[in-house]
C-alpha cells in the first residue's frame, strides 16, 4: 500500500508551557524527523514540511540538515511553510523546494506579489491552505459569531469589512 501513497508531514513547532516554542535546529530537525518516521510506520517521508521558520536559526542551517536527511534516503523532498521570498531564495540555494505551503484566499492574495512568482522562477509547487478564507467565505459574516470560543480561528487574524 505504501507505494501506493504519498507521504507529507511537518516538522517545527510544537506547543510548550502553554505557548508554541518554533524549533528548526540541527538536533531538533533530526530528532522531530526520526519520530515522524517512527509515529508513521515508514521508513521514508515523501513531502517533509518546515512548519514555521525559527527566526533563531538561519534557515540555511535548518535546509543543511533537511539535506542531510535527504541524502540519507529519510525524506525525499522538502517543503516550506509560511516562508517569505527571502526565506524562499536562501533555503532554495542549499537545497531545492518541491512545495510552500501558504494561506491563499480571496482575501489572503499578499503572496501574490512575492512568493508566487519566486516560486513560478524555481518551479516550486505552492500548496495554499484555507482556501475558503477559514470558512467565512461559505457561511458569511456570522461565521465568527457562530464558532465555539475555544475555535483558534476566534483569535486569528480575520477580516473586519
Amino acid at each position: 500500500m505504501r507505494e501506493k501513497v504519498q507521504v507529507a508531514t511537518k516538522f517545527g513547532v510544537r506547543l510548550k508551557d502553554d505557548a508554541l516554542d518554533i524549533r528548526g535546529d540541527p538536533d531538533y530537525v533530526k530528532f522531530a524527523c526520526e519520530a515522524s518516521l517512527k509515529r508513521l510506520d515508514t521508513e521514508c517521508i515523501d513531502l517533509y514540511y518546515v512548519h514555521r521558520i525559527d527566526t533563531q536559526v538561519p534557515i540555511e542551517i535548518t535546509m543543511g540538515e533537511l539535506k542531510k536527511l535527504v541524502e540519507e534516503g529519510k525524506i525525499k523532498h522538502v517543503g516550506l511553510s509560511e516562508a517569505s521570498a527571502s526565506t524562499i531564495r536562501r533555503a532554495h540555494v542549499v537545497h531545492p523546494l518541491t512545495a510552500v505551503e501558504t494561506e491563499w484566499s480571496l482575501w489572503s492574495r499578499d503572496l501574490e506579489q512575492e512568493i508566487v512568482p519566486t516560486c513560478r522562477e524555481f518551479r516550486i509547487g505552492i500548496v495554499p491552505y484555507n482556501p475558503l478564507g477559514r470558512g467565512f467565505l461559505v457561511a458569511g459574516p456570522s461565521f465568527i459569531q457562530n464558532l465555539s470560543q475555544s475555535d483558534f480561528r476566534k483569535v486569528v487574524a480575520l477580516p473586519t469589512n
